[in-house]
């Protein structure tokens, strides 16, 4: 179906992960569902989902449950169940390469290390989605594993509303607008591709 995207935002199920900076991607998909006026998640694909209309678009918001190491099966199988192309597939996560605050979008590259794109990779046998990616930051010391497994501190709690809307403003953007225009609107700040 041409006009329908799947948006999959990664992350880990369990309360304990809900506001790790790992799960940004399930945050940013339960406010894209919020501002795109979405119904209530079912379960399929071993994911939570939820279609909405945005636009003259169809998308399908995906939350894969299978743990970040694992999301790419979820996201292959509501692909093949909606006949969704490759490149109106839309991952949302974080990335440890950009500073906190900061959102890029992306198309294809490589998986810069994140399980989950990895898990993308794998089941869908190409990098050549697109990416909404949430800088969350890189520890001064420290373990980057455990980084991205602990809480938002409370400094970048402040922010994270706004952070988390301005991901959501640009999957709708990419749905209403394409992929280069996007890039242009939300990739402004130098130093990063």
């Amino acid at each position: 179906m041409d006009n329908t995207f799947l948006i999959a935002g990664l992350g880990n199920p369990g309360i304990q992960y809900s506001l790790t900076r790992h799960n940004v991607g399930f945050i940013v998909a339960d406010m894209l569902l919020s501002m795109m006026r979405g119904g209530n998640y079912l379960e399929k694909f071993n994911a939570e989902y939820s279609k909405c209309n945005y636009k003259s678009f169809q998308a399908v918001i995906l939350k894969p449950m299978t743990f970040m190491n694992l999301s790419g099966q979820s996201v292959s199988r509501a692909c093949s169940f909606y006949k969704i192309g490759i490149n109106q597939v839309i991952i949302i996560h974080d990335d440890i390469d950009l500073d906190y605050g900061i959102v890029r979008v992306k198309s294809g590259g490589g998986t810069g290390g994140h399980k989950g794109i990895e898990s993308c990779k794998q089941e869908l046998g190409t990098t050549d989605f697109l990416r909404v990616r949430v800088g969350v930051g890189r520890p001064v010391h420290g373990d980057v594993s455990n980084f991205v497994l602990s809480n938002f501190s409370a400094d970048e709690q402040i922010i994270l509303e706004s952070v988390v809307k301005t991901a959501a403003e640009a999957v709708m953007h990419i749905l209403e607008f394409g992929t280069t225009k996007t890039m242009n609107q939300f990739n402004k700040r130098q130093g990063d591709s």
